[in-house]
């Protein structure tokens, strides 16, 4: 009977023991900031140390003396979209413009950055009272908590999607010569040019295997071999070659450094068009390369992947530090694509080189204000890819 007695009393002391060591480890990490956040809990925490992949208390202090957002989850719906979209160029010349990205904020902050139906009751509610003067945005957004990370994190996402332009379109006297217009409205276009059909579906975050196992993070865009591939937004090229991953891929940096446009599985042996280089300046609707299927190999130019298809992907970046790691930001780009829809470029093809070019060239103010101001070789990189 005192064996048991004793076998028992040491079990209860072990058990007492290793929930001591159970306590000491998890103020440990608490302490030191090894906590790893969800993505709910870091879009709530955005400013929050992010979790360090090296492991060194030095890089978390001075992560947490940085602050820029960590994390970005987008839901806007394509129904939130279009409807800030139209608020915002309906009333352009009005006595109030209201600013789309402000709605849409505004419209994240009240729904927990989700975008239900009703969401778009809310939109609506706002637009009238801003319209007819009843409130301002800033009195509309005071008391919301999290309205300024959701105007940071949407700006860093449509920044450059609306804005003034000139772009060329058919005479009214004669259709057979092209005009100069100045426009206000959408001056991002769509992944794929005009008139070539493509399938898709929300696949971001499904699991991909090739290398290691991991989460897809982009938008893929099924289609023929050789379908021209339009840049999105204007900026200059940040990355250009092969990537086992990405086969043949192109990464297009935006102006103000926020986004990073990534175009994969380009096609084998004629990926690009010719001029484009490291970089270069590109217009948004610019024909900047052509869909195949290369990738998954760490030799050049080889097709492994089983469907034709453009890779299309949108990083974030809010911190040079986010780049490249653990720390990158991609957001979902299936609504974004579906809003691009209506604004495709146009295209024909050049027999000759067998390469396509847009029809109706645009001028977009910011590629003449980040050539003069930014690029060292100002002169000749205003020239873009339509323009050579």
């Amino acid at each position: 009977m005192k064996k048991y007695k004793k076998r028992i009393q040491r079990s209860i002391y072990c058990e007492l023991i290793l929930l001591f060591l159970f306590v000491c480890i998890f103020s440990y990490q608490k302490a030191t900031g090894d906590t790893v956040y969800t993505a709910s809990e870091a879009t709530k925490e955005s400013t929050d140390n992010a979790a360090d992949p090296a492991g060194t208390t030095d890089t978390k202090a001075q992560e947490a003396q940085k602050d820029f957002i960590k994390w970005v989850d987008f839901k806007a719906s394509y129904e939130a979209l279009d409807a800030a979209y139209h608020y915002d160029v309906d009333t352009q010349s009005a006595p109030v413009h209201l600013n789309w990205i402000e709605l849409l904020a505004y419209t994240a902050a009240k729904n927990g950055g989700d975008f239900p139906k009703s969401a778009l009751k809310d939109m609506s509610a706002l637009a009238d009272k801003l319209q007819n003067k009843e409130i301002t945005m800033a009195e509309a957004t005071k008391d919301m908590k999290y309205y300024s990370y959701y105007l940071e994190a949407y700006t860093a996402i449509l920044g450059g999607f609306v804005g003034e332009y000139d772009i060329q379109q058919p005479s009214e006297s004669d259709p057979s010569q092209l005009e100069w217009v100045k426009k206000y409205g959408l001056k991002a276009f769509h992944p794929i040019a005009k008139g070539f059909e493509y399938s898709d579906y929300d696949d971001f975050g499904v699991s991909r295997s090739y290398g290691y196992k991991r989460q897809h993070l982009g938008h893929d865009m099924m289609g023929q071999t050789g379908t021209p591939i339009i840049a999105v937004e204007s900026g200059y090229v940040e990355a250009i070659g092969w990537n086992q991953y990405g086969g043949w891929r192109l990464g297009i940096r935006s102006f103000d450094q926020k986004r990073y446009y990534y175009y994969a599985h380009l096609r084998q042996n004629f990926p690009y068009v010719k001029t484009l280089k490291e970089g270069s300046i590109v217009q948004a609707g610019d024909v900047i390369g052509y869909m195949g299927h290369t990738g998954y190999s760490t030799t050049e130019n080889v097709n492994n992947i089983d469907t034709t298809h453009l890779h299309f992907g949108l990083q974030l970046i809010f911190d040079e530090s986010q780049k490249e790691g653990a720390s990158e930001i991609w957001v979902d780009c299936y609504s974004l694509v579906r809003f691009l829809y209506k604004n495709r470029s146009e295209t024909a093809k050049d027999e000759s080189t067998k390469e396509w070019f847009r029809i109706y060239e645009i001028k977009d103010p910011s590629v003449q204000e980040y050539a003069s101001t930014h690029h060292p070789n100002a002169s000749d990189s205003a020239k873009t890819t339509s323009g050579q």
